[in-house]
Formats: C-alpha cells, structure tokens, sequence
C-alpha cells in the first residue's frame, strides 16, 4: 500500500550520476532518484548500487533552477515544536542545497542567488508535519479527503514550497516527466511521500490549565504564498485578487488530549493523561477560531523617497472591482460571512484608503445601507457599510470601520471595546468550529459538532500593529464562550480570571504579532507592551520608537533583497540561463556620480569631525582649518539635500521584479537631475549612449503567477 503521508526518515546517496533518496524505516518503499546534471526524476525499486550515503535529511523542501545550476534543497535539521492533536510538528532550522552539476560554477548572480535563498530559508518561520495538514484549520481538515496524499490535502494559499515542489508534483501527478515529456497522466504516487508541505508563519503548542482543568492552547498564523513580500513593496491586490500580507490566525484548544507532548519536555506532572476533571473517559474534543488579515483590497501603494512617511498613490477603484470580486469571492467559499473591520485613520493621508474601501463596498453591495456613529472624540466613530437584503454573494460582506486612533489615543486601550460591542451579534452568528474525535475511525477524523459560518478580516495600513491588538480581543472573547459552552467555566466567568493562563494568552498574542510583523515590517511589532501587560509602559513606547526607526532603515535600505528573495523561493522570478556571464542582474547601473555621493558625504562628515578635534597650534593656522571645515560641511549638506530630495535613487529597490512605480520615479528622478546646473552635465555625459534602466523589468528572468 502506498504511503499518504511524508517519510520521516530519508537517507541521501548521492554519485556522479545521480541523487537517490530512500526511506530506511520503509525499506519495501521506492527510491526516488534525481539524475545528474539534468534534474530528470524516476523511480526505482528497490536501492541503487554504487552510490554513496551522504547524511540522513528530516525531508526535501524542493527543487530550484536557477541560473547555472538545479538545487536539490534538503532539510537538514528540525525542531519538535509540539504535538497538535497528537502529530508532532517541526520547525525547519537548518536547509542545505544539493547541486546537480558536479563541479560547481561560479558566477555572480549565481552566488547572489544562493545567498538571498538561504538568508530567507535561515530566518523566515517555516513548519511542517509528517502526519497532520498544518496548511488547513480543523474545520477545512475535517472536510478533506483522507484518501489523498497529504501534499494533495494541502491549501494552495499556504503550501509555500509547492513552487519549489513543481518538479516533483508534475512527476507524481504525471504531467511530465523529469525530462519534461508528457506521461498521458501517468501516476507516480511512489512519489509522494517525498513531498513535504511547509508552512510559512507562527505555531506555538502549550500544555496548560484553566481553573484546574488541563487543555492544549495552540495559535497557528499562516502567511499566503500568494503577493508575498515586505512592507511597502507589496501593498494592497493584484489582478487576480490576492491581497499583501494575507495570514489566516487559527487559535485551537483542546481538551481531553492524550498526546505525549515532546516526550516529557516542558509538559507538567500530573497533566501526562492530558484529561479534563470531571469529563474523564470523554473523547478528545478540539474547538478552533480563525481569523484573517489582509492590505486593503484596492490597488494602492506606498513608494519610498527615504522620507519617513512615503507617498500613497490609489488607482481608480472602478479598475479593481473585477479583482476585488475574485479576492471576496475566494472569501466567502472558504469563510462565509466576512466582517471586514478596518482600522485605518479616517483623517490626514490614510483617509484616501479608507474612501477607496468603502467606494468598493458600495460597488460590491446589491442595496448598500451605511450608518454612523459620533462621539465627543470623533465624528465617525464607527461606520457599517452593509447590504439590506441578499440578492447576491457579495451582500455577506459587512463592512465596519472604527476609528482606531481617536477612540484609543492617550492609552484608553479600553475603548477598543467599542468595537466588540459592534461585532458581537456577528460573533455569535458566525460560531466557531467544534470537533470530537472518533476513537474507532483509523484516519482520526473528528466528528464535526459545530462549523464556524463567518470570519473577521481585520486590516489596518500595514496588517500589523492595531490589527494585532484587535485580534488579540476576538480571540479572548471567543475562548471565553468555547470555554462557557463546554462547561469549563461558568457563566459570567472569563478565561483572564485564570491569573497563570491569562498571561500565557497574552504572550502567545504577543509572539505571534512579532513574527507577522518582522515577517512584513523586518522589526517586531508595536505595541506589544499592551498585548503582553495589558498597560501601555513606558518601556514599550522606548521600544516601539526603536521598532519604528529600524523599519525605517530596513524598509528604505534592506526590503529590496528580502523581496528578492521572496519572488525567488516563490516562483515570481524564473532566472534566465540563456545569456550566462553577460547582463547581470544585481549589477548598480546607477550613473557612478550619483552612487558616489553617499560616500562624498560620509567622508565630508569624517573630515569636518576630525578638522574639530582640540589640537594646540598657532593662532595663524586657526583661520585654515576653520575654512577647510567650512568646506567639508558645505559639501556634506549638498550631498544630504541631493541624497534627500533624490530619495527614490538610494532607496535599495527590488532587482528582480522591480514595481513598476519604482521604475517611473527612477527615470522622472534622473530628467530632472540632467536639468541640475551643478551636476547635470556629467550625467547627461555618462548616459550618452547607454541605458538608464537600473531599475526597470530586466529581461534576465520573467514573471510567473502561480
């Protein structure tokens, strides 16, 4: 029989010939071989003579081409992170890459290539499970189909190596072979237990106890691979409707669990049975809560000039409406109703999104009804967009704007309540899931009790900071039902009267909205001292502060690699082979003066500094030294008004797809420097005859959408 699931154990022979990749735990099961240098894929039953072992791998994470070379890419080591529902799950620690071709070339793009693959191997959060789907929440797990291999099971949004798996999903589903000929649907499911679904995201599993009563408290957050990217790259929707910095939260409890936990690490005497007091011999039940988060489903973006706050620009929102409805009506098939609560400023330069938002629900709705609330803080304290009737999918979108800001300025957290109070009889209507497993069902499927028929999507700017205190709230006040309804606690009781547990919950949120946001921003996130504490502190304001100016320096200086990265791993960039040693990628194609200045400026610094140490000399060689300094300091400011006011040159924009705002304000920004009197010249020289697309879509690679 066939294995649906991935093999935990593999070992790697590799030769000159080829890399072949057995199971020792399933000795009857088949090679999967990897020939060199070509990449073809077979099977072969049985081991491979002649070759030797090389290491023991936890799983192959993929196959990647890149411009000289295929990768086979290996996890080499991963971490227990727990045991959900019983199936251990594993963070991925370390990766190691697997060249077909035996003596390695060497080119630049080639390095770079690698480098930025394993710095976002190295540090973006990735899991997986060899026996449980960690890319679905319960209730979409619970209507699978357990007859499928576990990569079929998979959710496309959140299967973030399936670009990296093509090559082994085309040979097991028959669609080419490793040669790239057609099979006539050949099906190679000996193939399957060698693909491995990874997650990108947050998972933290705790064994803990509310009022005495044991339970396993776990939150999974699940990035989408879809227009995956940093900060103000990756604003808003793309023509086929997925939105920048999509994660799916799911918070799960469950009660009556028997696992074992780690084997015995950090799990507490007397909690081994894993038992609920007063319900023993009952089954094991699971009760999980998902939310979503995405930008703002209009096509809008911010651009960099190193100012601190970028330009917003928003096309027609008459434009988008075809995208938005793809976006709202993947929505709706997998959530129900949306509650889509927007927490962006209704004043200053966030209003334009705002104003966009809700032209588009006005576009989307059948009969669009709005109503407003006023208070002494605000003029629009809270604003719902929503239909009067259902004549179509789209008038189960609910529309609620709050006025985030106003409502809580000056540290009166407790204001986000206002919000609650809006959404709870949506709340209460859209439920949760609820499962009891089935001790005789060999699968261990759950027998579902109760579904949830309604999300809240939350959004902000960026998805991150106020987004991630509302979140925290839903999720309190949902556990606190979960819990009421199972009889854990009573009514009137909440989950927070549990003094040990309400601090782990309030760290737990915290974490998670560390790792959305350096998966975004590049720094955690802000205000967690009130996520954690449940107090503003003045500790977390010095800590915000220092939040805000490194995602400053990261997002103007730092982003444009990460993206790279990301629209490598992800497929968004294919690199071209065909033009090897010529035309490279990641070259500056910068005019040579316009790179020099920041150094012109960092040395006119270092002389002015050095020309004011305290020396002893002579009053006449005072009047020298003061000019020379004068001298240095001017040229300094020019060079930081220059830097300044030519801010789209210097800010480290994306090689591989480059937005194309990026590459607009590149060519405006260098006509009107060939206009500078000072400096305008020597470009206008350095550019006679040559390109000035340093930023443009190289034709190096193309863009593919998965």
């Amino acid at each position: 029989m066939k294995s649906l699931v991935p093999f935990r154990d593999i070992n790697v022979h590799a030769s000159n010939s080829h890399y072949a990749f057995t199971s020792p735990s399933s000795p009857s099961a088949q090679t999967l071989v990897v020939e060199r240098p070509s990449g073809d894929i077979r099977l072969n039953d049985g081991a491979l003579l002649g070759a030797k072992r090389v290491s023991s791998i936890a799983g192959i994470l993929g196959i990647i081409k890149l411009r000289l070379d295929k990768y086979i890419i290996v996890i080499t080591k991963a971490q227990p992170m727990g045991r959900l529902k019983g199936h251990m799950v594993y963070k991925i620690i370390a990766t190691e890459f697997l060249p077909l071709r035996e003596r390695t070339l060497h080119d630049p793009d080639e390095d770079t290539y690698l480098n930025l693959l394993k710095i976002l191997l190295k540090t973006g959060p990735m899991y997986f499970s060899y026996s449980i789907d960690i890319t679905n929440s319960f209730q979409r797990q619970a209507a699978s189909n357990p007859s499928l291999a576990l990569w079929q099971r998979a959710d496309d949004r959140f299967f973030w190596n399936k670009f990296i798996q093509s090559d082994l999903i085309e040979f097991a589903t028959g669609a080419t072979s490793g040669s790239g000929l057609r099979q006539h649907g050949h099906r190679e499911s000996g193939a399957d237990p060698f693909i491995l679904p990874v997650m990108f995201g947050m998972m933290r599993i705790t064994t803990t106890r509310i009022k005495s009563t044991p339970l396993t408290f776990v939150l999974i957050t699940r990035r989408s691979r879809h227009r995956a990217g940093t900060r103000y790259l990756t604003r808003g929707m793309d023509e086929q409707g997925h939105v920048a910095n999509f994660n799916e939260t799911e918070q799960i409890v469950v009660l009556n669990d028997e696992s074992r936990g780690l084997g015995g690490i950090g799990i507490e005497a007397g909690m081994q049975n894993g038992k609920v007091s007063g319900f023993e011999g009952h089954d094991m039940q699971v009760m999980s809560y998902v939310q979503t988060r995405g930008s703002v489903p209009v096509y809008w973006a911010e651009i960099n000039t190193l100012r601190y706050t970028p330009d917003l620009q928003i096309r027609g929102v008459e434009t988008a409406a075809g995208a938005a409805k793809l976006h709202f009506d993947e929505q709706i098939r997998l959530y129900g109703d949306n509650y889509l609560v927007n927490l962006v400023n209704q004043k200053g330069r966030e209003v334009k999104v705002k104003q966009a938002y809700e032209q588009m629900m006005r576009m989307l709705l059948s009969s669009p009804s709005e109503t407003s609330q006023a208070d002494h803080a605000t003029d629009e304290k809270i604003h719902v967009v929503e239909s009067t009737q259902r004549s179509h999918d789209y008038d189960r979108l609910h529309y609620v704007y709050f006025d985030f800001h106003n409502e809580t300025k000056g540290l009166r957290w407790h204001r986000a309540q206002l919000l609650l109070d809006q959404l709870k009889e949506g709340l209460v209507q859209g439920q949760y899931f609820r499962g009891v497993d089935m001790p005789g069902d060999s699968q261990g499927r759950l027998e579902v009790r109760n579904r949830q028929v309604a999300v809240v999507r939350t959004n902000c700017m960026d998805c991150l900071d106020r987004t991630n205190v509302v979140q925290t709230m839903l999720a309190r006040w949902t556990l606190t039902r979960q819990l009421i309804d199972v009889g854990v606690l009573r009514p009137g009781e909440s989950a927070d009267d549990d003094q040990a547990f309400k601090i782990l919950f309030r760290n737990v949120w915290a974490d998670n909205a560390d790792v959305v946001s350096r998966s975004y921003s590049g720094t955690g996130a802000l205000k967690t001292d009130f996520t954690r504490t449940g107090e503003r502190t003045r500790a977390g304001m010095v800590q915000d502060l220092n939040n805000s100016i490194t995602r400053y320096v990261k997002n103007n200086f730092g982003d444009g690699p990460r993206q790279d990265a990301f629209d490598l791993f992800l497929g968004a960039f294919l690199p071209d082979s065909s033009s090897t040693g010529s035309s490279l990628v990641f070259v500056d194609r910068r005019p040579v003066l316009i790179q020099s200045i920041p150094y012109v400026l960092a040395f006119s610094v270092f002389m002015v500094l050095i020309s004011s140490l305290p020396r002893s000399s002579s009053g006449s060689a005072w009047w020298p030294l003061r000019l020379f300094a004068v001298l240095w300091l001017a040229i300094g400011v020019w060079c930081f008004r220059f830097i300044y006011g030519h801010g789209v040159l210097y800010v480290n924009w994306p090689k591989l797809n480059t937005p194309r705002w990026a590459n607009e304000g590149y060519q405006e920004t260098m006509g009107s420097i060939r206009q500078d009197k000072i400096i305008g010249s020597f470009i206008a020289r350095h550019e006679r005859g040559a390109s000035t697309a340093r930023i443009s879509h190289l034709e190096e690679g193309k863009k593919r959408i998965q």
